[in-house]
This record gives structure tokens, sequence and C-alpha cells, in this order.
């Protein structure tokens, strides 16, 4: 069973960058799809970039261009990073885990979950 740590939110200006790690543990996260998803209050959980086993990057429309996804390896870990951070940006941030071999978007296509991360944004 993989578990999943996220850390790294916090409250940050707009044009502000915060950089969110997953650590993962029990297995090594390229065996996996990884991706980052947020919900807002009031909102549905979105999906905001992913990362293939072979380590193909998408992101959102919302996000491509700021937001970039990684990984490490030596560290198993993953990583966003979020540059110039706008108050929409603003929710808690959750890393999972797919056994798919693509890299879906879907929420339910990732079947563990860490405890989520908060960014907070003002204006």
């Amino acid at each position: 069973q993989v578990q999943l740590v996220e850390s790294g939110g916090g409250l940050v200006q707009a044009g502000g960058s915060l950089k969110l790690s997953c650590v993962v543990s029990g297995r090594t996260f390229s065996n996996y799809a990884m991706g980052w998803f947020r919900q807002a209050p009031g909102k549905e959980r979105e999906f905001v970039a992913g990362i293939s086993r072979s380590g193909a990057t998408r992101s959102a429309d919302s996000v491509k261009g700021r937001f970039t996804i990684s990984g490490d390896n030596a560290k198993n870990t993953v990583y966003l990073q979020t540059n110039s951070l706008k108050p929409d940006d603003t929710a808690v941030y959750y890393c999972a885990a797919s056994n798919s071999l693509g890299l879906p978007s879907g929420r339910y296509a990732y079947t563990n979950w860490g405890q989520g991360t908060q960014v907070t944004v003002s204006s």
C-alpha cells in the first residue's frame, strides 16, 4: 500500500510562489501515475497536473505556464512548483496515485490520496 504525505502549503501574496512536496512511501512513485488536485470551498476537486510512469507531464489549462510538476526518484517525492499565484488558486492541494498506464485527469482514476496541504493566496 502506498502512502502519500503533502507539505509546502501556506499563505502567499498574489504573484508569489510555493513549492509543494508529496513524499511517497510504501512503493516507488514511478510505479504509478501521480497527480496533483485541488479543492476550493464549495467546489469540486479538480485536476491540476500529473506525471505518468514514463515521466510525461500535463497540466490543466488554468495553471499552464505557471505550475510545473516534477519527480525526484532518489527522494521518492513528487513536486508541484507554483508560480505567479492568483487568489483563484486558493484551495487544499492533494497528491494522488493511480494504477493507470496513462495519465488520467479524472479523480476517480486515482486510488490513493494524501491528506492535503492548504494554499492561500491573498490579493
